[in-house]
């Protein structure tokens, strides 16, 4: 093996480290480059530190330099109380300020990505950004990819007490999600009807499988809403955009996500946005609708057009 393939083989974990410190897949992306530039173009000394603890310390340097001058990164229920049906979706945001969703094929091997989902969920990596970046950093090596106390100190450059300390602050500061558990084959099924109700545009069947206090949110907008009746009450009163849509598999953030597509009227349909999930048992808990990254559907494996096909013809006039 070379040295850069010895480099490259880590790609994939670090892609995943870099997500989590930076909230969003085409900066991960970035610093995981630079890293690999750094680290071929330094002098490795065996003697100072494993090669796996050597690409951290830089890609954390890489990462705290990125976020020196950054804006932290939210999701819209971090951003604005929920609003109301009927009230207008406001003014979009720009890119920087949401955390976006990460595609699974960026991680490497699936079997790592399924052990590694409840690390890389959207929700997960969105608290994450509450911590000052040098208290992420910390918290990520130490309780996600199980550095020891010494081993953080010597990555940042601080005392084993320093390490510990800054450990002890992430932890009372973060909000943690509830924890999502595997997805088995009764989640499956209800994302397949969630598709099925939501390509006929049946708002009953689409609402029915929503948790009761199932949030919905739209970035770039800062507007959201709580509770199935709500959301109900949108979609039912909604501008017809997405009716006659797509919904295309895919995987992000260890998830299983969908990449929506509308009618164009011209013989298929094009992207409009990339909706994520969060599923329980007694329902879909959230959906996130990023229509901020309709342009990025090549990033996620998506096609950038639809044709119409005997199942999806054109609409009846």
């Amino acid at each position: 093996m070379t040295a850069v393939e010895r480099l490259e083989a880590y790609r994939g974990e670090l892609t995943g480290y870099c997500y989590r410190m930076l909230g969003a897949a085409a900066e991960a992306e970035d610093a995981v480059q630079e890293t690999l530039v750094r680290a071929w173009r330094a002098e490795y000394d065996p003697a100072r530190a494993p090669v796996r603890a050597w690409l951290y310390a830089i890609a954390t340097n890489v990462c705290l330099d990125m976020l020196r001058s950054a804006q932290r990164r939210a999701v819209a229920m971090d951003l604005a109380p929920a609003a109301t049906p009927g009230t207008g979706l406001g003014t979009p945001l720009p890119p920087h300020a949401w955390v976006q969703p990460l595609p699974d094929a960026l991680l490497g091997d699936p079997a790592e990505v399924a052990a590694q989902r409840e690390t890389i969920r959207l929700a997960f990596v969105a608290a994450l950004q509450q911590l000052p970046p040098r208290q992420r950093a910390v918290l990520i090596l130490r309780e996600v990819l199980a550095f020891s106390a010494a081993e953080v100190a010597g990555l940042l450059d601080m005392t084993v007490a320093a390490a510990n300390s800054a450990l002890q602050r992430a932890r009372a500061t973060i909000t943690r999600p509830a924890p999502a558990g595997p997805l088995d084959d009764a989640h499956r099924d209800l994302l397949a009807r969630y598709v099925d109700a939501f390509e006929r545009y049946d708002v009953a069947a689409l609402t029915a499988l929503l948790h009761e206090d199932a949030t919905m949110s739209m970035p770039p907008f800062t507007w959201w809403l709580r509770g199935r009746a709500d959301i109900a009450v949108a979609l039912a009163h909604a501008d017809g955009t997405c009716e006659h849509a797509r919904l295309l598999p895919v995987q992000v953030n260890g998830s299983p996500a969908f990449g929506q597509y509308r009618w164009t009227g011209a013989g298929g349909h094009e992207p409009m946005a990339l909706v994520t999930f969060e599923v329980g048992h007694a329902g879909i808990t959230s959906t996130t609708t990023h229509l901020d990254l309709a342009g990025e559907f090549a990033r996620y494996g998506l096609p950038e057009f639809l044709p119409a096909t005997d199942e999806f013809a054109a609409p009846a006039s």
